[in-house]
């Protein structure tokens, strides 16, 4: 097998594991306060990443760690967000769906806060994923219930997330206070998810120390919330993001981007194995319409994908 399918294949294997982590954080936060939850999870997958990739930490520079701790700061929002939506949520399949929107909004936060160009296909997109969100929404009568508000709030944060992500990722000009041009140079991957996680663990910590209550959950605190933190930490965290790493180092292609796409697909179908989860004909109409935004949105890798393979 060459490279390039080694990598898809190990592609297809990090949606699972985001899938499966989706299963995972519901039964945790059925256990205890969600975002305690959290700051367990991301601080100890943020230690096991910092140890792998020490020697990246150690050479960072303070431009790139301040860089660094901004894009962690949104992505704890974001992520703090997202694991409200799946504790006050009563769909996992439908809420994977609304999270996802955030691809489709990437061009939008490019855009609105950089003033990049976007190809057509991503506006193309947008109405097609604002459908499918109606018909979700309209389940309750023009409105939304709390976990949705939660999952879309999560979403947009998410697009500003993955904007920022990249940019802090590549190499890149900028123009100090005195008017000279300096180049720096893009944070390493590992130390880069490293803080970024440590961030989530800091922020949901700070979160749940002023929202939830810790007494209860130490004192009720079981094997079993152990095992789903530990689990989320290494299976849906840390061992997703090397995999992905790895996968990506193996091919140059970006046919992985379609890939990524098939994970709210994934959660859907566990969620319907795990808690017996079924989707009614509108619900199926509105989940089909966003996935079919996120194929619309990635148009141009997926023609590069099918031209490959022909």
């Amino acid at each position: 097998m060459t490279n390039s399918g080694k990598s898809d294949l190990m592609l297809v294997g990090v949606t699972l594991l985001a899938a499966v982590s989706w299963i995972m954080s519901r039964e945790a936060v059925l256990l205890m306060p969600p975002l305690l939850f959290m700051a367990f999870r991301f601080l100890l997958a943020a230690s096991l990443l910092a140890v792998i990739g020490f020697r990246q930490l150690r050479s960072m520079g303070f431009q790139a760690f301040k860089r660094s701790l901004s894009v962690g700061v949104v992505f704890a929002v974001a992520m703090s967000c997202w694991v409200m939506g799946i504790f006050t949520g009563t769909h996992v399949g439908e809420g994977a769906f609304l999270t996802s929107l955030g691809v489709v909004l990437v061009p939008v936060m490019g855009r609105l806060f950089f003033g990049e160009a976007q190809a057509r296909s991503n506006w193309f997109a947008l109405p097609v994923a604002a459908t499918g969100l109606a018909l979700l929404s309209l389940q309750h009568g023009f409105s939304l219930e709390m976990g949705q508000i939660f999952y879309l709030t999560a979403a947009i944060i998410f697009a500003l997330f993955f904007r920022l992500n990249t940019q802090a990722v590549n190499a890149r000009t900028v123009v100090a206070s005195d008017g000279r041009e300096v180049h720096e140079s893009g944070v390493p991957a590992i130390a880069l998810t490293s803080i970024v996680l440590a961030m989530v663990g800091i922020v949901a910590g700070v979160l749940s120390l002023i929202f939830e209550q810790w007494l209860e959950a130490v004192q009720h605190f079981s094997s079993a919330m152990a095992g789903w933190i530990i689990a989320s930490a290494v299976v849906g965290t840390s061992a997703r993001f090397l995999l992905q790493t790895y996968a990506q180092s193996l091919s140059n292609n970006t046919h992985g981007v379609v890939i990524m796409v098939v994970e709210p697909v994934w959660v859907a179908l566990l969620a319907a194995a795990w808690y017996g989860e079924s989707m009614s004909g509108q619900q199926l109409a509105g989940c089909g319409l966003i996935l079919l935004a996120l194929l619309i949105s990635r148009a141009s890798v997926l023609r590069y994908w099918l031209k490959s393979l022909c």
